[in-house]
């Protein structure tokens, strides 16, 4: 996949092109329909397929008191898309003065004067231009206008007969509902940062843990206790070891913790060097709330249980804690 981050970075003869415009965050299964439609119409007409999105989010911009939390990184949503098979993305940076375009503006010098689109696919729902005031009917009208044609992807609807979005997928995740957010997100949730060193206190009670940086790229889900995979990427080339392990997420009451922090152990390993390494975390299912126990005794027993859960849950052999002396990371 070709990344262009200016418009003047794009060759004069690209194209001609088909084209969607989103801000993919999460590539979630509504996503994946629309950018397979791209491929396709690429592959059947011989023409360049395109996203173009903005960084950062234009809730950032215009809301930050809002505070807002995407699925994913960057990086992770054009490694999806690629293995979609989606050949350029085109990332815009977004700011107030970018954000005063209206619709017929941003289409002319992107779409049509840039990337010579033949087709643009979207969805129904889109929005683009001055105040979001571009829609469906727009685009119909700027498309015979400049002579692209409009392609339309039904919503993808949820169990619930809510539509697949990555709003939704955000409320799963702070409720702790991974099954139902893998669902939306067509794979489970990931998480991406650099292991640190914590204050060692797993590795004291016979569960070490690899800590997350604060700069993690993700949606943090909601306080529990976790099974998932800690995910190691082994050189440029895609390959990966996946670690089964018990995963904290919180400020960990029973130290009277006050900072959020999310902690994977993996099952049964002492031998497990990872400080510096940047990992994804794979989130499978939440196997309890984050609580404060009466004894360190009940804490621990908790924690085997903890182990036993996720070992079950995630179809691997039962460990046991580790020997302190054994963790060889340091």
């Amino acid at each position: 996949m070709t990344l262009y981050t200016e418009l003047s970075d794009i060759p004069a003869d690209f194209g001609p092109s088909v084209v969607t415009i989103g801000n993919f965050d999460g590539v979630h299964i509504g996503h994946t329909r629309v950018i397979s439609r791209v491929v396709e119409l690429a592959e059947e007409h011989g023409l360049a397929s395109v996203a173009v999105s903005f960084d950062p989010h234009p809730m950032q911009v215009h809301h930050p008191e809002l505070m807002h939390q995407e699925i994913m990184g960057q990086g992770s949503r054009r490694y999806f898309m690629c293995q979609l098979g989606l050949q350029n993305y085109v990332l815009l940076h977004y700011d107030l003065e970018f954000a005063k375009q209206s619709p017929e503006e941003f289409v002319k010098s992107v779409f049509v004067d840039t990337l010579h689109a033949r087709y643009v696919v979207i969805g129904d729902d889109v929005r683009f231009g001055h105040r979001n005031s571009g829609d469906l009917n727009t685009m119909r009208e700027l498309g015979e206008q400049y002579g692209f044609e409009v392609v339309v992807v039904d919503d993808l609807m949820a169990d619930d007969g809510t539509r697949c979005s990555s709003t939704r997928i955000r409320e799963l995740l702070n409720t702790g509902d991974m099954e139902g957010a893998a669902r939306l997100l067509g794979r489970p949730h990931l998480m991406y940062g650099e292991v640190v060193h914590g204050l060692a206190r797993g590795r004291e009670l016979g569960f070490p843990t690899a800590n997350l940086c604060n700069d993690i790229e993700g949606v943090v889900p909601g306080d529990g206790v976790y099974a998932g995979w800690l995910v190691r990427h082994i050189g440029d080339g895609g390959a990966a070891e996946f670690l089964p392990a018990a995963i904290s997420v919180g400020t960990n009451p029973q130290f009277d913790g006050e900072v959020r922090t999310v902690e994977a152990h993996v099952l049964g390993r002492s031998d497990l060097n990872l400080y510096g390494e940047n990992v994804s975390i794979m989130f499978v299912s939440r196997i309890r709330p984050m609580e404060s126990f009466e004894s360190l005794d009940a804490l621990l027993s908790q924690m085997d249980e903890d182990l036993r859960i996720s070992a079950y849950v995630l179809g691997v052999g039962v460990p046991t804690r580790v020997d302190p002396k054994a963790v060889t990371a340091r």
